[in-house]
């Protein structure tokens, strides 16, 4: 409740600093989302929150909204630059805040994403203030070092999470490629005002872009109470209108054909953003704010962790004397999701019996990945971990696999399967499973220096083909690429799909695809035969 009375206490200040401050009437427009829309905010976003980073925040507003006040009711003091800086800190301290929800959470639910960014991009904006307080020569004019402050404040703080909110409602596709470009806008539209008028003018089209898609989007949304529902369409309709004169601008700034002064922008795009998109949207949230859709992952993860070397060395000490044929015992553990009365008996065979299988990999980098592929493979032929070779020519994978105590790695009937080429090791990958409702997983960690990359992957079948991938088929499921350190679970963006089948010889074959942030960057190609074929 901090926030929230704080908020409520500065409306006094507000109302003083207007009626006596001598700076021209705009600068008012950041004030008020420094001393009331930001509190208001940071309460709706850390209400439920009991983090002790939530609990902390408000107290380190207190001050910073003080320092706020005391540079708006006088005028050059020795200590402007220290109040400035007391409220760069408080915004580095939210940014902190928005880092750490991140970190609790990695690349997975984009609307809380979407949160965690606005909280980040409000400490660029304190930067933009402490540069303006401090009159640092950024051979920018005052005016447009202010307004880049009001922009991160506005476009960059408020919006995003706004945006947030709206995607607890409603979430598609299409939403996730309007966030992306609410996120993206704030950035190059500073890059377009500090280098081009070009890029300035892009920009403005891109927020175009991703504003009319919000109105869509609110449109779409179920808001059960009509008032908000409402004040959530002005909210982002008021943007839809403002951006317009923004691009007038833009290109007035490109062609020197000025249509639209900086003046009136002040004007009528400062006030509408500052009163309709702002105001009327932080009321119209605050009515009902959207719980979230965020759930806690309590699967089980392996609790083994390498060293600087992974390798076969690490299985040491952690062995016991079952005896594993294949990664799976029997796939009928899997009997709900799979119809094995039409996949191919020879893939089930595969997976109950892999050691009695010969792997030929061909490995496949995609070409704007190479130069990274090339860097990370000069660590893992020493962390001897996912160690794929550069080269696509066709190589032979050989290994065993190895039986894991329970008690060491603390998953259900844990087993090592290490494959090698050319006598270095590739991968060394713990299988197991668990169950999470009524769907079953397959459950995969990759130690790491202290640390492991969890693979769950949803088993199906399409015919005769085995298709294991973590893309997620619902938001309730736990499929999904994760790292794990010490118990902490962080989602990566990345995801992986196998394709298993039988071809037309009885011969298997496999292909592993890779993304990240939805771009291929890998793809491995496997044919795979019985060793009584091959002999």
């Amino acid at each position: 409740m901090i926030f929230f009375k704080l908020a409520f206490i500065n409306v006094f200040f507000l109302i003083i600093i207007a009626l006596f401050n001598t700076n021209s009437w705009y600068f008012i427009i950041l004030t008020i989302a420094q001393l009331f829309y930001i509190p208001l905010t940071l309460y709706m976003v850390s209400k439920s929150d009991q983090s002790w980073f939530a609990r902390f925040l408000p107290y380190v507003s207190i001050p910073a909204s003080l320092a706020v006040i005391l540079l708006q009711l006088t005028t050059n003091t020795p200590f402007d630059l220290v109040f400035a800086l007391l409220y760069f800190v408080f915004t580095l301290t939210v940014a902190g805040y928005g880092l750490s929800r991140f970190l609790k959470r990695g690349f997975t639910h984009m609307e809380e994403f979407m949160i965690d960014m606005g909280l980040i991009y409000l400490a660029i904006g304190g930067a933009w203030f402490l540069v303006s307080e401090a009159k640092i020569d950024t051979d920018f004019s005052p005016i447009l070092t202010w307004l880049t402050s009001v922009h991160f404040h506005y476009s960059s703080f408020l919006l995003p999470i706004f945006v947030g909110f709206l995607g607890r409602l409603y979430k598609s596709t299409f939403y996730k490629w309007v966030g992306t470009i609410i996120l993206l806008s704030p950035i190059v539209v500073a890059v377009g005002i500090a280098y081009s008028p070009l890029i300035e003018l892009f920009s403005v089209l891109m927020y175009i872009v991703g504003i009319y898609g919000l109105i869509i989007l609110s449109v779409k949304a179920s808001v059960q109470h009509v008032l908000q529902k409402w004040m959530i369409r002005i909210s982002f309709a008021a943007l839809g209108i403002s951006i317009v004169f923004s691009l007038l601008y833009a290109f007035g700034n490109l062609s020197k054909l000025y249509v639209v002064t900086i003046d009136f922008m002040l004007r009528f795009h400062g006030v509408t953003n500052c009163v309709l998109f702002a105001l009327i949207g932080i009321i119209g949230w605050y009515i009902q704010i959207p719980p979230s859709k965020q759930r806690k992952l309590d699967f089980p993860i392996s609790m083994i962790r390498g060293k600087w070397t992974i390798g076969k060395n690490i299985l040491s000490g952690k062995l016991d004397n079952k005896k594993y044929n294949g990664l799976i015992d029997d796939m009928g553990l899997y009997k709900r999701h799979l119809n094995r009365q039409t996949l191919s008996p020879a893939v089930i065979d595969f997976y109950e019996n892999t050691i009695e299988y010969r792997l030929f990999a061909e490995v496949k980098w995609c070409l704007w990945f190479k130069p990274f592929a090339g860097i990370y493979r000069l660590i893992s032929r020493y962390m001897k971990q996912i160690n794929l070779p550069l080269s696509s020519q066709k190589v032979e994978m050989t290994g065993d696999i190895f039986s894991i105590k329970e008690e060491v790695d603390g998953r259900s009937n844990p087993r090592a399967w290490v494959r090698m080429a050319n006598e270095e090791t590739i991968f060394v990958a713990l299988y197991s499973y668990h169950q999470t409702l009524d769907r079953t997983y397959m459950n995969i960690a990759l130690p790491l220096p202290r640390s492991s990359m969890i693979g769950i992957l949803e088993m199906s079948n399409s015919g005769k083909e085995l298709v294991l991938t973590s893309k997620k088929q619902s938001s309730e499921t736990d499929s999904g690429i994760y790292l794990a350190v010490k118990k902490s679970l962080f989602k990566l963006p990345i995801e992986e799909t196998f394709q298993v089948q039988e071809d037309k010889s009885g011969n298997l074959k496999a292909q592993h695809n890779m993304w990240i942030f939805s771009i291929p960057f890998l793809t491995i190609n496997y044919a795979i035969y019985h060793k009584d074929v091959c002999n």
